[in-house]
């Protein structure tokens, strides 16, 4: 596991699903969706299509600052939108480099125009981690002398 792997191999290791709202559903049930699903985020799907995404983020600055009722407001009316995305190709370090730059927590993975997945900050900080645990456990094992060789 290293930041040069590929986002497809992320997801490889994810359970693969991806949860969705319509743009015409309520924030509420957007928030209720992401509350049962114990995630921060949900793409907003159009038919097939990827339409925005919406986040908790989105409902603290763009319904509850605002004094909006979260049972009357469209998802529509606060999803972001257009979506920064990536490709199953895109690299661990590339997305790292997305997400900071854009000051975003969530990347969907696209392959032409369908939705392969979708991955977090957390996600990404997890694959580090793992990398960096086997980077420690192989110099450890140089240095007692149990490397092979």
């Amino acid at each position: 596991m290293k930041l040069t792997d590929r986002i497809g191999a992320v997801l490889q290791q994810k359970d693969g699903e991806v949860y969705s709202v319509t743009a015409t559903q309520t924030v509420y049930e957007a928030l209720q969706e992401m509350a049962k699903h114990n995630i921060g985020a949900l793409l907003v799907m159009s038919e097939d299509r990827l339409a925005g995404i919406i986040t908790e983020r989105d409902y603290a600055r763009n319904v509850v600052l605002k004094g909006k009722s979260s049972q009357h407001t469209p998802v529509g009316d606060v999803m972001v939108t257009p979506v920064v995305f990536v490709t199953p190709a895109h690299s661990v370090d590339e997305c790292m480099t997305i997400m900071t730059d854009f000051r975003i927590r969530h990347l969907p993975v696209m392959e032409e125009e369908h939705v392969v997945g979708l991955v977090s900050i957390g996600d990404l900080v997890k694959w580090i981690i793992s990398e960096q645990e086997g980077t420690i456990q192989h110099l450890e094992n140089y240095i007692t002398s149990k490397y092979p060789g």
